[in-house]
């Protein structure tokens, strides 16, 4: 249905989340990860950043991966050279489209901006570097005008135009107009690149594949400037079980992929993050669980399995008393019913005191004190 290929930005767009700053042995490792689980291509850093960039971008390169590595680069030939001195032979250039953008960046003259790419295209091509450009806030763009740069670069000899929504305005139907469009004028490929500032980035990545969108970018668990971008493993999976699109990446890694940039940032996940969240197919409710209980796809849109995690049941607030006798009976303890509703009492008491589930060591604690009161009354 779909030929797509994933550009996971998580090195570059990714790191530039405030507080986040991986170090080399870092930064290879996540590129190792994404390697091995099949990503096809890999933005990894901004050269133009100085030696230490450069030595893990060039880290990366020595590690001969299958995946195809990008370098981002501005507009200016400095930048280029950088990431000709990592070894690189594939480049991105970003280039301002939006009014706010080019007054802020080039004092409102386009015409200097336009000369800029077309000095750094020429420049690339001369170096015999693959070019991949990029609109910097696309969607905030005169229609019109970024039309004329993307048929700018394509004639320049870039292989791909990138269309960003850098501040996350858009919607899916905005999202899908804009770059159906888009794809409609040029002959070669486009990539959307999504911001999560209104929590749409990943239906805006969706929307701009069907749209025609050949190649999207991702972080993994979504890291990125202010809000994030559109996440690896939300995207894949979407891709996978809503469209029907198996883009062959070994989805079975991704809780351990997510897990592994957690650590990297420093950073704690929402236990209720999609996908690789610790909460996603964690059953606490009655009806919940007593439905997982009899079938696991009452409550589970897909196996816990295909992207790495287990199924948990846990005891809380919201629990009923078929979960909590499953979870007692497999610690080989059986109640009668009054037994189960007074434990079923102090859990819900206790779950609330402490404003979290109880550990299967807390449950068998209320068991003893529901036991010891029953026996001294």
């Amino acid at each position: 249905m779909y030929q797509v290929t994933i550009n996971d930005t998580t090195l570059r767009d990714g790191e530039q989340a405030a507080g986040v700053a991986f170090n080399l042995e870092e930064k290879v490792a996540i590129a190792r990860f994404l390697d091995a689980i099949g990503i096809p291509e890999i933005e990894v850093g901004i050269p133009a950043m100085g030696s230490e960039e450069i030595r893990a971008i060039t880290a990366i390169k020595n590690l001969n991966l299958q995946t195809k590595l990008l370098g981002w680069n501005r507009a200016v030939i400095s930048d280029i050279k950088a990431s000709i001195r990592c070894g690189l032979d594939r480049i991105h250039i970003a280039i301002p489209v939006s009014g706010i953008q080019i007054a802020a960046k080039f004092n409102n003259q386009w015409r200097t901006s336009l000369q800029r790419l077309t000095d750094c295209i020429n420049f690339a091509l001369d170096h015999n570097l693959w070019v991949s450009v990029g609109g910097e806030d696309s969607s905030r763009a005169d229609p019109t005008f970024l039309e004329d740069v993307a048929l700018l670069a394509q004639e320049l000899g870039a292989s791909r135009f990138r269309f960003c929504d850098t501040v996350g305005i858009l919607d899916p139907f905005t999202t899908h107009l804009k770059v159906k469009h888009l794809v409609s004028r040029l002959s070669i490929p486009v990539e959307i690149h999504t911001h999560n500032d209104f929590g749409l980035a990943t239906a805006n990545a969706l929307a701009g594949i069907k749209a025609g969108a050949l190649s999207v970018n991702t972080t993994v668990n979504g890291l990125g400037e202010r809000a994030g971008n559109a996440a690896l493993e939300e995207v894949i999976m979407a891709l996978k079980l809503i469209y029907g699109v198996d883009l062959e990446i070994d989805t079975r890694h991704l809780l351990e992929l997510s897990k592994l940039v957690t650590n990297a940032c420093g950073a704690n996940m929402q236990p209720w993050k999609a996908i690789v969240g610790e909460n996603t197919f964690a059953h606490e409710s009655g009806i919940h669980a007593d439905g997982v209980l009899k079938n696991p796809e009452t409550y589970e849109p897909f196996s816990p399995e295909e992207v790495g995690w287990e199924r948990r049941l846990v005891i809380g607030k919201h629990s009923g008393r078929h979960l909590l006798s499953n979870l007692l009976e497999q610690q080989g303890i059986f109640l009668d019913d009054q037994e189960t509703q007074a434990v079923l009492t102090l859990v819900r008491h206790q779950s609330t005191v402490k404003k979290r589930n109880l550990s299967i060591e807390e449950l068998l604690n209320l068991v003893d004190e529901q036991r010891y009161s029953h026996a001294t009354r």
